[in-house]
C-alpha cells in the first residue's frame, strides 16, 4: 500500500480556497492537514476554529489537526473533531498526556502524539498503547519552508524498528516538515506512511494541485 498524503492547508493560496480544495478532492488526498499555534508553545499564530469550519462545509475529506499549543485539552471541545480525524499532541505540551489521548479517542478521532526533532522516540513509551499515530517533525515546528533536520530520518528508522519490535506495527508514522519530493523518497524508505506536504512538493506557486499530487504519489508509491 502506498503513502497518504496530507496537504498543508496553512501553505494553501487563500485567495483560492475553495478552487484549491476542490482539486485536492480530484487528486484523492486522503486527509487535509491544519497547523494550529497558539503563539506560546511554537512562535507563531495559524488557523483558528472559524477557518476550520468554513472548510469543512467544503468537503468530506477527513482532517488532520495539529495541534502545537500548550495544554491542547483545553482546546478539543473548540475544533469539530470528528470520527475518523486525526489529533496530533505534543508531548511536551501534555501533563496529562494520557488522559488527553483517551479524550480524543472518545471523541472518535485517531490520537496521535507529535515528537520534535530533539524528542526521543521513548518518551512516548509509556503511551503506545493510546495512539494510533506517531507524527515525527522534521523541522522544528512553527514555520514553513525550514530545512530538513538530516538526524530525522534516521528517528524515522528507529521508530519503525521500534514500533514493530514492540507488536505496535499497526500505529502509523506522519512526517511533516521540509516534505519535498526528494526527501519524502528517504522518509518512505525509512517507514513512514502519512506525508504532510506543503510549498516544497504540492503547493507551488503558479502550479497546478492535481499534477503536482500525482508527481508526489510516484515518490511514496
Amino acid at each position: 500500500m502506498g503513502g497518504k498524503i496530507s496537504p498543508s492547508m496553512m501553505c494553501v493560496d487563500f485567495r483560492r480556497l475553495e478552487e484549491s480544495v476542490r482539486a485536492l478532492e480530484r487528486a484523492g488526498v486522503e486527509y487535509l492537514h491544519f497547523d494550529i499555534m497558539d503563539g506560546h508553545f511554537v512562535p507563531n499564530f495559524t488557523l483558528g476554529p472559524d477557518f476550520i469550519r468554513s472548510v469543512r462545509e467544503m468537503t468530506d475529506i477527513p482532517f488532520d489537526y495539529h495541534l502545537m499549543v500548550e495544554r491542547p485539552e483545553m482546546l478539543l471541545p473548540v475544533f469539530d473533531i470528528r470520527e475518523g480525524d486525526i489529533v496530533s499532541v505534543h508531548q511536551e505540551a501534555s501533563v496529562h498526556l494520557q488522559r488527553t489521548l483517551q479524550q480524543i479517542r472518545e471523541l472518535g478521532a485517531k490520537p496521535s502524539v507529535a515528537l520534535n526533532p530533539a524528542t526521543p522516540i521513548y518518551a512516548i513509551d509509556e503511551v503506545m498503547d493510546d495512539i494510533d499515530l506517531v507524527l515525527v517533525m522534521t523541522v522544528n515546528p512553527g514555520f514553513a519552508g525550514q530545512k530538513l533536520v538530516p538526524s530525522t530520518i534516521r528517528k524515522i528508522s528507529g521508530l519503525k524498528e521500534r514500533l514493530l519490535a514492540g507488536g505496535y506495527a499497526d500505529v502509523e508514522i506522519e512526517v511533516d516538515g521540509n516534505v519535498s519530493w526528494e526527501n519524502a523518497v528517504k522518509m518512505r524508505q525509512a517507514g513512514a506512511d502519512i506525508f504532510v506536504a506543503g510549498t516544497s512538493s504540492v503547493f507551488r506557486k503558479g502550479e497546478d494541485i492535481e499534477p503536482l499530487i500525482t508527481k508526489f504519489r510516484t515518490c511514496i508509491g
